[in-house]
Protein backbone atom coordinates (compact mmCIF):
# COMPACT_ATOMS: atom_id res chain seq x y z
CA UNK A 1 0.00 0.00 0.00
CA UNK A 2 1.38 3.23 -1.31
CA UNK A 3 0.49 6.94 0.46
CA UNK A 4 0.80 10.04 -1.13
CA UNK A 5 1.89 13.02 0.92
CA UNK A 6 1.25 16.31 -0.51
CA UNK A 7 2.09 19.60 1.36
CA UNK A 8 2.03 23.57 0.32
CA UNK A 9 4.84 24.16 1.68
CA UNK A 10 6.88 21.35 -0.58
CA UNK A 11 6.48 21.69 -4.26
CA UNK A 12 7.50 17.89 -3.93
CA UNK A 13 4.87 15.03 -2.94
CA UNK A 14 6.36 12.09 -0.33
CA UNK A 15 5.26 8.75 -0.78
CA UNK A 16 5.29 6.28 2.04
CA UNK A 17 5.05 2.37 1.27
CA UNK A 18 3.44 0.03 4.24
CA UNK A 19 3.28 -3.48 3.15
CA UNK A 20 1.40 -6.15 5.32
CA UNK A 21 4.08 -6.47 8.19
CA UNK A 22 2.97 -2.76 8.51
CA UNK A 23 -0.48 -3.07 8.86
CA UNK A 24 -0.19 -6.43 10.65
CA UNK A 25 1.33 -4.60 13.47
CA UNK A 26 -1.11 -1.74 13.28
CA UNK A 27 -3.14 -3.92 13.67
CA UNK A 28 -2.07 -6.12 16.58
CA UNK A 29 -0.68 -2.52 18.40
CA UNK A 30 -4.48 -1.38 18.18
CA UNK A 31 -5.87 -4.57 19.64
CA UNK A 32 -3.52 -4.53 22.42
CA UNK A 33 -5.08 -0.82 23.36
CA UNK A 34 -8.55 -1.57 22.89
CA UNK A 35 -8.06 -5.20 25.67
CA UNK A 36 -5.95 -2.31 27.52
CA UNK A 37 -8.70 -0.19 28.16
CA UNK A 38 -11.29 -2.59 29.00
CA UNK A 39 -9.38 -4.07 31.24
CA UNK A 40 -8.90 -0.82 32.85
CA UNK A 41 -12.28 0.26 32.79
CA UNK A 42 -13.14 -2.84 34.82
CA UNK A 43 -10.56 -2.63 37.29
CA UNK A 44 -11.91 1.23 37.83
CA UNK A 45 -15.59 -0.37 38.18
CA UNK A 46 -14.25 -2.93 40.42
CA UNK A 47 -11.87 -0.99 42.42
CA UNK A 48 -13.03 2.86 42.67
CA UNK A 49 -16.65 2.82 41.42
CA UNK A 50 -18.00 3.66 44.83
CA UNK A 51 -15.71 6.90 44.77
CA UNK A 52 -16.50 8.15 40.64
CA UNK A 53 -18.39 11.47 41.14
CA UNK A 54 -19.15 11.46 37.24
CA UNK A 55 -22.88 10.40 36.71
CA UNK A 56 -21.76 9.18 32.68
CA UNK A 57 -18.81 7.37 34.14
CA UNK A 58 -21.09 6.12 37.25
CA UNK A 59 -23.17 5.03 34.92
CA UNK A 60 -20.85 3.18 32.30
CA UNK A 61 -18.81 2.01 34.97
CA UNK A 62 -21.24 0.53 37.41
CA UNK A 63 -24.43 -0.50 36.00
CA UNK A 64 -23.24 -3.26 34.32
CA UNK A 65 -21.78 -4.57 37.29
CA UNK A 66 -24.75 -3.97 39.25
CA UNK A 67 -27.53 -5.78 37.00
CA UNK A 68 -25.09 -8.83 37.06
CA UNK A 69 -24.99 -8.33 40.97
CA UNK A 70 -28.74 -8.04 40.90
CA UNK A 71 -29.20 -10.75 38.40
CA UNK A 72 -27.88 -13.24 40.78
CA UNK A 73 -29.05 -12.65 43.97
CA UNK A 74 -32.61 -12.34 42.47
CA UNK A 75 -31.62 -16.61 41.20
CA UNK A 76 -30.15 -17.03 44.82
CA UNK A 77 -33.24 -15.55 46.58
CA UNK A 78 -35.56 -17.70 44.13
CA UNK A 79 -33.79 -20.46 44.77
CA UNK A 80 -33.96 -20.19 48.36
CA UNK A 81 -37.64 -19.33 48.10
CA UNK A 82 -38.44 -22.92 45.86
CA UNK A 83 -36.10 -24.78 48.79
CA UNK A 84 -38.09 -23.22 51.42
CA UNK A 85 -41.15 -24.24 50.40
CA UNK A 86 -40.07 -27.62 50.00
CA UNK A 87 -38.79 -27.78 53.40
CA UNK A 88 -41.86 -26.82 54.77
CA UNK A 89 -43.86 -29.46 52.68
CA UNK A 90 -41.51 -32.35 54.00
CA UNK A 91 -41.98 -30.64 57.47
CA UNK A 92 -45.94 -31.02 56.90
CA UNK A 93 -45.30 -34.63 55.88
CA UNK A 94 -43.28 -35.36 58.49
CA UNK A 95 -46.07 -34.49 60.35
CA UNK A 96 -48.44 -36.66 59.24
CA UNK A 97 -46.21 -39.54 59.19
CA UNK A 98 -45.72 -38.90 63.29
CA UNK A 99 -49.65 -38.54 63.58
CA UNK A 100 -49.95 -42.31 61.53
CA UNK A 101 -46.89 -43.39 63.42
CA UNK A 102 -49.22 -42.93 66.66
CA UNK A 103 -52.08 -44.42 65.18
CA UNK A 104 -50.51 -47.81 64.33
CA UNK A 105 -48.66 -47.59 67.87
CA UNK A 106 -52.00 -47.22 68.94
CA UNK A 107 -53.54 -49.78 66.90
CA UNK A 108 -50.81 -52.34 67.52
CA UNK A 109 -51.19 -52.06 71.41
CA UNK A 110 -47.40 -50.84 71.82
CA UNK A 111 -45.86 -48.06 74.24
CA UNK A 112 -45.84 -44.60 72.60
CA UNK A 113 -42.42 -43.62 75.25
CA UNK A 114 -40.58 -46.49 73.37
CA UNK A 115 -40.49 -45.21 70.19
CA UNK A 116 -40.28 -41.12 70.88
CA UNK A 117 -41.69 -40.27 67.38
CA UNK A 118 -42.06 -36.30 68.37
CA UNK A 119 -37.74 -36.49 69.37
CA UNK A 120 -34.86 -36.89 67.15
CA UNK A 121 -32.97 -40.61 67.64
CA UNK A 122 -30.07 -40.78 69.30
CA UNK A 123 -26.87 -40.33 67.05
CA UNK A 124 -22.88 -40.16 68.08
CA UNK A 125 -19.57 -41.25 67.69
CA UNK A 126 -16.33 -39.96 66.51
CA UNK A 127 -15.93 -37.04 64.46
CA UNK A 128 -13.44 -37.52 61.43
CA UNK A 129 -13.24 -34.30 59.03
CA UNK A 130 -12.59 -36.28 55.21
CA UNK A 131 -12.56 -32.26 53.95
CA UNK A 132 -15.53 -32.62 51.77
CA UNK A 133 -16.04 -30.18 49.32
CA UNK A 134 -18.78 -27.46 49.72
CA UNK A 135 -22.07 -28.80 48.19
CA UNK A 136 -23.81 -27.01 45.35
CA UNK A 137 -26.80 -25.49 44.95
CA UNK A 138 -27.92 -28.14 42.38
CA UNK A 139 -26.78 -30.84 44.50
CA UNK A 140 -28.54 -29.63 47.43
CA UNK A 141 -31.69 -29.69 45.30
CA UNK A 142 -31.20 -32.75 44.20
CA UNK A 143 -31.05 -34.57 47.54
CA UNK A 144 -34.24 -32.61 48.68
CA UNK A 145 -36.21 -34.08 46.02
CA UNK A 146 -34.96 -37.30 46.89
CA UNK A 147 -35.63 -37.13 50.05
CA UNK A 148 -38.76 -35.70 49.63
CA UNK A 149 -40.21 -38.82 47.41
CA UNK A 150 -38.44 -41.23 50.23
CA UNK A 151 -40.71 -39.52 52.52
CA UNK A 152 -44.06 -39.84 50.22
CA UNK A 153 -43.42 -43.36 49.79
CA UNK A 154 -43.28 -43.85 53.58
CA UNK A 155 -46.32 -41.95 53.38
CA UNK A 156 -47.89 -44.30 51.23
CA UNK A 157 -46.72 -48.04 52.95
CA UNK A 158 -47.80 -46.45 56.27
CA UNK A 159 -51.21 -45.49 54.87
CA UNK A 160 -51.58 -48.89 53.60
CA UNK A 161 -50.70 -50.21 56.97
CA UNK A 162 -52.99 -48.22 58.84
CA UNK A 163 -55.75 -49.10 56.29
CA UNK A 164 -55.09 -52.61 56.72
CA UNK A 165 -55.10 -52.40 60.57
CA UNK A 166 -57.90 -50.51 60.79
CA UNK A 167 -59.39 -53.44 58.73
CA UNK A 168 -58.61 -55.91 61.11
CA UNK A 169 -59.44 -54.37 63.84
CA UNK A 170 -63.37 -53.61 62.24
CA UNK A 171 -63.11 -57.17 61.70
CA UNK A 172 -62.74 -58.42 64.84
CA UNK A 173 -65.35 -56.21 66.29
CA UNK A 174 -67.97 -57.48 63.36
CA UNK A 175 -67.06 -61.22 64.46
CA UNK A 176 -69.15 -62.62 67.54
CA UNK A 177 -66.53 -62.89 69.80
CA UNK A 178 -67.49 -61.83 72.99
CA UNK A 179 -69.16 -64.10 75.79
CA UNK A 180 -73.10 -63.09 75.37
CA UNK A 181 -73.30 -63.93 79.17
CA UNK A 182 -70.68 -63.89 82.32
CA UNK A 183 -70.60 -67.44 82.69
CA UNK A 184 -67.58 -70.43 81.99
CA UNK A 185 -69.67 -73.20 81.26
CA UNK A 186 -72.38 -74.68 78.46
CA UNK A 187 -75.47 -76.09 79.62
CA UNK A 188 -76.01 -77.82 76.25
CA UNK A 189 -73.29 -77.76 73.76
CA UNK A 190 -73.46 -77.54 69.67
CA UNK A 191 -74.25 -80.63 67.99
CA UNK A 192 -76.24 -83.51 68.45
CA UNK A 193 -77.91 -84.49 72.01
CA UNK A 194 -80.97 -86.49 73.03
CA UNK A 195 -83.84 -83.45 72.56
CA UNK A 196 -84.98 -82.28 76.66
CA UNK A 197 -88.75 -82.70 75.83
CA UNK A 198 -88.87 -85.88 73.07
CA UNK A 199 -85.89 -87.68 74.36
CA UNK A 200 -85.33 -88.52 70.74
CA UNK A 201 -81.40 -87.65 69.17
CA UNK A 202 -81.73 -84.41 67.36
CA UNK A 203 -79.57 -81.73 66.84
CA UNK A 204 -78.83 -78.49 68.15
CA UNK A 205 -77.96 -75.69 66.34
CA UNK A 206 -76.19 -73.52 69.25
CA UNK A 207 -75.25 -73.48 73.04
CA UNK A 208 -76.84 -73.11 76.16
CA UNK A 209 -76.13 -70.89 78.87
CA UNK A 210 -77.59 -71.81 82.33
CA UNK A 211 -78.39 -68.21 83.99
CA UNK A 212 -80.61 -66.52 86.57
CA UNK A 213 -83.70 -64.49 84.89
CA UNK A 214 -82.59 -61.16 84.17
CA UNK A 215 -78.81 -62.19 83.83
CA UNK A 216 -77.87 -59.49 80.97
CA UNK A 217 -77.15 -60.49 77.66
CA UNK A 218 -74.84 -58.82 75.81
CA UNK A 219 -74.20 -58.39 71.93
CA UNK A 220 -71.31 -61.10 71.02
CA UNK A 221 -70.37 -58.43 67.89
CA UNK A 222 -71.48 -55.10 66.66
CA UNK A 223 -74.02 -54.56 63.67
CA UNK A 224 -77.80 -54.35 63.08
CA UNK A 225 -80.66 -55.88 64.57
CA UNK A 226 -82.89 -57.70 62.32
CA UNK A 227 -85.77 -59.44 64.32
CA UNK A 228 -86.66 -58.24 68.01
CA UNK A 229 -89.96 -60.15 68.80
CA UNK A 230 -91.57 -63.25 70.34
CA UNK A 231 -90.90 -66.50 68.39
CA UNK A 232 -92.80 -69.59 68.36
CA UNK A 233 -90.13 -72.03 69.33
CA UNK A 234 -87.57 -69.61 70.72
CA UNK A 235 -89.53 -67.21 72.86
CA UNK A 236 -88.39 -63.54 73.14
CA UNK A 237 -85.47 -63.26 70.18
CA UNK A 238 -82.85 -60.92 69.05
CA UNK A 239 -81.36 -61.49 66.14
CA UNK A 240 -77.97 -59.35 64.98
CA UNK A 241 -76.59 -59.25 61.19
CA UNK A 242 -73.03 -58.85 61.21
CA UNK A 243 -72.39 -58.72 57.65
CA UNK A 244 -70.74 -61.03 55.61
CA UNK A 245 -73.72 -63.09 55.84
CA UNK A 246 -72.87 -63.87 59.84
CA UNK A 247 -75.52 -63.54 62.10
CA UNK A 248 -76.11 -64.01 66.15
CA UNK A 249 -79.40 -65.10 68.04
CA UNK A 250 -80.55 -64.85 71.58
CA UNK A 251 -83.31 -66.80 72.60
CA UNK A 252 -85.62 -67.14 75.85
CA UNK A 253 -84.59 -64.08 76.93
CA UNK A 254 -87.42 -62.51 79.42
CA UNK A 255 -86.98 -58.83 78.24
CA UNK A 256 -85.87 -56.98 74.99
CA UNK A 257 -84.30 -54.01 75.19
CA UNK A 258 -83.24 -53.55 71.07
CA UNK A 259 -85.09 -52.55 68.22
CA UNK A 260 -85.40 -53.71 64.65
CA UNK A 261 -83.09 -51.17 62.80
CA UNK A 262 -81.01 -50.72 65.62
CA UNK A 263 -77.20 -50.84 65.38
CA UNK A 264 -75.68 -52.40 68.35
CA UNK A 265 -71.95 -52.29 69.79
CA UNK A 266 -69.80 -55.46 70.82
CA UNK A 267 -71.09 -56.04 74.40
CA UNK A 268 -73.79 -53.52 74.19
CA UNK A 269 -76.49 -55.08 76.69
CA UNK A 270 -79.66 -56.21 74.23
CA UNK A 271 -81.61 -58.34 76.39
CA UNK A 272 -82.47 -60.25 79.75
CA UNK A 273 -82.30 -63.83 80.29
CA UNK A 274 -85.68 -65.79 80.64
CA UNK A 275 -87.57 -68.68 79.36
CA UNK A 276 -89.72 -68.04 76.88
CA UNK A 277 -90.60 -70.33 74.49
CA UNK A 278 -89.94 -74.03 74.03
CA UNK A 279 -87.70 -73.92 77.17
CA UNK A 280 -87.45 -76.53 80.33
CA UNK A 281 -85.77 -73.11 82.46
CA UNK A 282 -83.75 -69.88 82.55
CA UNK A 283 -80.75 -70.14 80.08
CA UNK A 284 -79.38 -68.48 77.02
CA UNK A 285 -79.81 -70.34 74.11
CA UNK A 286 -77.18 -68.47 71.44
CA UNK A 287 -76.62 -69.34 67.63
CA UNK A 288 -73.79 -67.96 65.30
CA UNK A 289 -75.25 -68.78 61.25
CA UNK A 290 -73.06 -68.03 58.33
CA UNK A 291 -75.24 -67.74 55.06
CA UNK A 292 -78.66 -69.55 57.45
CA UNK A 293 -76.06 -72.51 58.19
CA UNK A 294 -75.30 -73.09 62.04
CA UNK A 295 -72.19 -72.73 63.14
CA UNK A 296 -70.63 -73.85 65.97
CA UNK A 297 -70.23 -70.55 68.58
CA UNK A 298 -67.33 -72.13 70.45
CA UNK A 299 -65.15 -71.56 67.54
CA UNK A 300 -65.30 -67.98 67.91
CA UNK A 301 -66.36 -67.42 71.58
CA UNK A 302 -63.54 -65.88 74.01
CA UNK A 303 -64.51 -67.21 77.35
CA UNK A 304 -63.04 -64.67 79.78
CA UNK A 305 -59.85 -65.71 81.95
Amino acid sequence: MNIILISSRSAQAKKIVLTKVHLTLFAGVLLMAVLSMALGLNFLSLRYADRIDAPFLKALLVNPQEKRHQKIQSQLHDNLNMMATKLGQMQAQLMRLDALGVQLLESSGLELEDFMLDQPPGQGGAYEDLHADVVSMDELDRKLHELSMMLDERTDKLGAMEVLFRSERLSQRVLPTVMPVETDWYSSGFGFRFDPFTGKRAFHEGVDFAAKIGTPIHAAAGGVVVYSDRHSVYGKMVEIDHGDDILSRYAHASRLHVEVGQVVTQGQKIAEVGSTGRSTGPHLHFEIRHKDVPQNPSRFLKKPG
